[in-house]
């Protein structure tokens, strides 16, 4: 696939709020670079349209690589991860009590979590930081 144009970059900043759209860790404050996610990886027959990318931190891209599926830790079967543009993240997902993890409600979310490691350390910690600003949870 060609580089992202610059444009089509600005257009997906600005959709996902400069947030992870994965693990919803703030660009400004994030520890890790933000690229262009392809949702359906190229390898996989992915391209490069609106509908197929994402904003993603480093470490969520890193992890996701090219899958488009992992094993759901509770029932260790196989499941498709979150999918930026056709699910809905408060059907998958919710916020601990002290909203500092994502935790996963379905075989998608819980995968999803899993497989990213939305909750790695560098995340709980920043969100922990945000959380006593105000700029934590975001409003999805």
């Amino acid at each position: 696939m060609a580089k992202i144009q610059q444009h089509l970059r600005q257009f997906i900043l600005q959709r996902a709020g400069f947030r992870c759209e994965y693990c919803f860790a703030l660009a400004e404050f994030s520890p890790d670079s933000f690229q262009v996610d392809h949702i359906v990886p190229s390898s996989a027959g992915g391209d490069d349209s609106p509908e197929n990318l994402a904003l993603a931190c480093g470490g969520c891209n890193g992890h996701k690589y090219n899958r488009i599926a992992c094993k759901d830790p509770l029932t260790n079967k196989i499941a498709p991860l979150y999918h930026p543009r056709n699910d809905i993240w408060n059907e998958h997902f919710q916020w601990s009590a002290d909203g500092l993890y994502i935790l996963g409600l379905t075989h998608v979310g819980r995968a999803t979590v899993n497989c990213l490691q939305i909750n790695r350390t560098t995340n709980v910690n920043m969100r922990r930081l945000l959380l006593t600003s105000g700029l934590h949870p975001p409003k999805i």
